[in-house]
């Protein structure tokens, strides 16, 4: 079995593949994915040409796995943010927002790829429709910190939190580098009346 170290070796092919995802990841981030071609994704990478179509064989294929990169390396980052919060006055799905925040902060301009493939591709496009899936999947995890928290309707709150979010995300796009936290207070006041919800007398919620 080959370390970590020897698959990332730029000779092997698992080194070639991670240079083109490298390359192409922040490539698609900065300028969308039609405005990036094959021959630039291939001299950026410092790859021969074959060796790029034997891991990817189409631009769009390379795309979907850069999408799912950035699914998997932001699914980390809010996990362990979970797995650090202490704080039992505000529900775990509030740190979701300081993730969000530190990107902004850094100017990580991978933070709105989901969105800017869908508006991009649209819909129907298979790239858009597996960032609908990806954006889909982050809801899904909203929806469960809700239920943990115990708040009414993890659904709909689910919804209404992935609203601030993408908000948040255009709004950093247009410089507003505190985006996160203003949709974190946005989020906290979404918190506190489904509580108050939950706690009126049946009937009056």
């Amino acid at each position: 079995m080959r370390t970590e170290a020897q698959a990332r070796r730029p000779g092997t092919a698992a080194g070639a593949r991670q240079r083109i995802l490298d390359a192409s990841f922040d490539l698609f981030a900065r300028r969308g994915i039609r405005d990036v071609g094959v021959d630039e994704l291939i001299g950026r990478s410092g790859v021969a040409k074959a060796t790029f179509y034997r891991h990817f064989r189409t631009k769009d294929d390379l795309a979907l796995a850069c999408l799912h990169r950035w699914y998997e390396e932001r699914s980390a980052a809010i996990e362990a943010a979970l797995a650090r919060h202490r704080d039992a006055d505000q529900p775990a799905l509030l740190a979701v927002f300081d993730v969000f925040d530190e990107w902004f902060r850094l100017g990580n301009v991978e933070v709105s790829s989901f969105l800017h493939v869908l508006m991009e591709m649209g819909p129907e496009h298979p790239l858009g429709r597996a960032s609908m899936d990806y954006l889909a999947r982050t809801r899904d995890q909203l929806a469960g910190l809700a239920r943990d928290a115990g708040l009414q309707d993890p659904e709909g709150f689910a919804w209404s939190c992935h609203i601030l979010l993408k908000g948040s995300i255009v709004a950093s796009a247009e410089g507003d580098t505190l985006a996160a936290g203003r949709a974190r207070r946005m989020a906290a006041l979404l918190v506190a009346d489904s509580r108050l919800r939950a706690a009126m007398p049946a009937g009056m919620a």
